[in-house]
């Protein structure tokens, strides 16, 4: 039979057919891959997971250089596939550190082993080592959206010459015995004087002052200090006031409390203060105290104790004044409202005892709550 007669295609369709194979993607069945000997050799050299390279060899097979051209970023690495970073692990027994790091840790006698490195393959650099001692710190990162981190000081900063002298005379009074007396005290009436006398310059440094120079006069043991020998009594009752100035703490102070108007003492406090602030107070006016008095109470603190300063008796801690509810036979529901303040006494033990601390406590809390007249002279 005659062959039948064949029709020519068209000259499109001729390169179609002879246009070379498509690539095919490295995958046959199941999670089985595809790949040449040296291209899972190399693979495994460069750290490449071989499912994430797409073979360009027959059938889609992964070749050596599909793996090369993952490894250096080349299109045949799959679409969202990140090529893994390269891997070492060290021999058996052997802990990866750089040379610096080891001399830092057989300084310090760290075992490397227990140091988690952060250098490249997990070795432990010198930073690591020196963050495992605690010579370097840690940088800290802030949370998002968390406000700036707050700057504050660090490391050394030298004592001043009166920071240095506090600092002694704090460390002499740790071989003196002590005790501690406390004691409330209603302070309405010694609040309205002070408002009346206010305008007049009067400070309630000054009267805090006078009204413990008063309680002294009863009881002259609290004005006194140790030695050996006995009591040594002050004749003169001079009033030191701890005040805080740049630089350190000092005790103006107002000498002859006892006998001196309360108008004459507010105004010698605030030349006192004045002197004290600009570094202008002769040693006479600060280190010829035979009592003092600390008082934190402007600042909210309610009760606090102070430390004895070396060679006196005693020192009076003020607190903070405070609205308290107290029974009231005259007070319609049988309560008031009144002002107290809290007062602690620390005492020499060697010469002064706690009935005598109890005591002044009690005549100066008999001054501040009802002896107006006296106070306001």
């Amino acid at each position: 039979a005659a062959a039948a007669p064949t029709t020519p295609q068209p000259a499109a369709a001729v390169s179609k057919a002879k246009a070379a194979p498509k690539v095919v993607a490295a995958a046959a069945t199941g999670d089985r891959v595809v790949a040449s000997p040296f291209a899972k050799k190399r693979a495994a050299e460069l750290g490449i997971d071989l499912s994430t390279v797409t073979g360009t060899g027959p059938n889609g097979r992964i070749t050596a250089s599909d793996v090369a051209a993952a490894a250096s970023g080349g299109s045949t690495l799959k679409k969202g596939a990140v090529a893994e970073k390269p891997k070492h692990t060290p021999a058996a027994g052997v802990i990866a550190a750089t040379p610096t790091a080891r001399a830092l840790a057989k300084k310090a006698r760290i075992d490397l082993s227990s140091i988690v490195g952060t250098g490249e393959f997990g070795r432990v650099t010198a930073d690591d080592v020196k963050l495992a001692t605690g010579e370097k710190k840690p940088e800290r990162k802030p949370a998002p959206g968390a406000p700036a981190a707050v700057e504050l000081p660090e490391g050394l900063v030298p004592f001043t010459g009166m920071q240095r002298a506090v600092s002694k005379n704090m460390e002499a009074t740790l071989s003196t015995p002590i005790f501690r007396v406390s004691r409330e005290i209603e302070m309405d009436k010694f609040d309205d004087l002070y408002k009346q006398l206010k305008p007049k310059g009067v400070t309630v440094s000054a009267l805090l002052a006078k009204a413990c120079a008063l309680a002294i006069e009863k009881h002259p043991i609290i004005n006194s200090s140790y030695s050996p020998e006995g009591t040594v009594y002050n004749k003169d009752i001079n009033i030191a006031m701890a005040v805080a100035i740049d630089g350190g703490l000092i005790t103006p102070t107002l000498k002859y409390a006892n006998e001196r108007g309360i108008l004459e003492l507010g105004e010698n406090w605030k030349e006192l203060v004045g002197k004290a602030k600009s570094g202008g107070l002769s040693p006479d006016e600060y280190q010829s105290g035979t009592f003092t008095i600390t008082n934190l109470g402007m600042f909210g603190v309610s009760q606090f104790d102070a430390i004895l300063p070396s060679g006196m008796g005693g020192i009076l801690a003020i607190g903070a004044t405070r609205e308290v509810i107290v029974p009231d036979s005259q007070a319609v529901l049988g309560m008031k409202k009144a002002k107290k303040m809290t007062v602690t006494l620390t005492c020499d033990h060697r010469q002064i005892y706690g009935a005598d601390g109890a005591l002044f406590l009690k005549t100066l809390a008999g001054v501040m709550e009802n002896d107006m007249a006296r106070l306001s002279k």
